[in-house]
């Protein structure tokens, strides 16, 4: 069943804006940590990879081409097994969005184990895992659709709903509620990746354990929600999907 509420503005916790911002700034201390400890890299989307594979394709490098379908095909794992578990289902009291959470707190702890010395691509093909399956999951917040690993899109939203907010047309305040929000969600990404900068220079590949604070606060909230207060709407489906 599709949800639907009689008022707009009683969203479900795993639609809450706040939510979004916690997984967006998780997702910029992400790309911090590739960047700054794993490889140079940013591995929270695949344009670059899908890039690189036409370029190498197109170079005759077949071992570079055949590289790059490793990060690819764990990103469409990750989107196979967010589109395949949830239908699977059946932890009694437990929704998807919820067992996601715990998922990427075990992936992420072990990420602190793998020592300095492994190939930084083992981080990279992980953070390629769990982003793909958070992008899936998480696509709408309190009715507005947003991205929860990268900000390409919320630069795009922010500048367009800014100008037509400034405009005042007879939609300003709409779009003024959303400029709001996808500043926010800049903003918080900007920090996750800050962050991580600044604490690789003293944990280095230990700084990836920071982000277990902030997934282990929301992963307490949206389990105290399906324990309790939204254990009716177990099986509804998110707006977006």
């Amino acid at each position: 069943r599709r949800y639907t509420m009689s008022n707009e503005k009683n969203y479900p916790e795993y639609e809450k804006r706040w939510v979004f911002a916690v997984l967006i700034f998780v997702a910029g201390f992400y790309g911090g940590y590739t960047l700054f400890v794993r490889g140079g890299v940013f591995c929270n989307g695949q344009t670059g990879n899908l890039a690189l594979l036409g370029m190498s394709l197109g170079s005759g490098d077949w071992r570079k081409a055949l590289y790059y379908l490793i990060p690819i095909s764990s990103y469409f794992m990750g989107i196979f097994v967010s589109e395949t578990i949830p239908r699977q289902l059946r932890w009694k009291g437990l929704r998807w969005d919820t067992l996601l959470t715990l998922i990427e707190i075990f992936l992420v702890t072990g990420m602190g184990f793998i020592p300095a010395t492994a190939p930084h691509q083992i981080c990279q093909v992980i953070i390629n895992f769990i982003c793909a399956m958070q992008y899936n999951t998480f696509r709408q917040a309190e009715g507005i659709p947003m991205a929860t690993i990268f900000c390409t899109d919320h630069m795009r939203q922010f500048g367009s709903s800014l100008t037509k907010w400034l405009r005042r047309d007879d939609n300003a305040q709409p779009m003024r509620e959303k400029t709001i929000a996808h500043g926010w969600m800049l903003l918080c990404f900007a920090l996750g990746a800050l962050s991580a900068a600044a604490l690789s220079r003293l944990f280095d590949t230990k700084t990836i354990w920071f982000a277990l604070l902030p997934l282990f606060v929301l992963f307490a909230d949206l389990l105290r929600a399906d324990l309790t207060k939204e254990k009716n709407l177990l099986g509804m489906t998110p707006r977006g999907h």
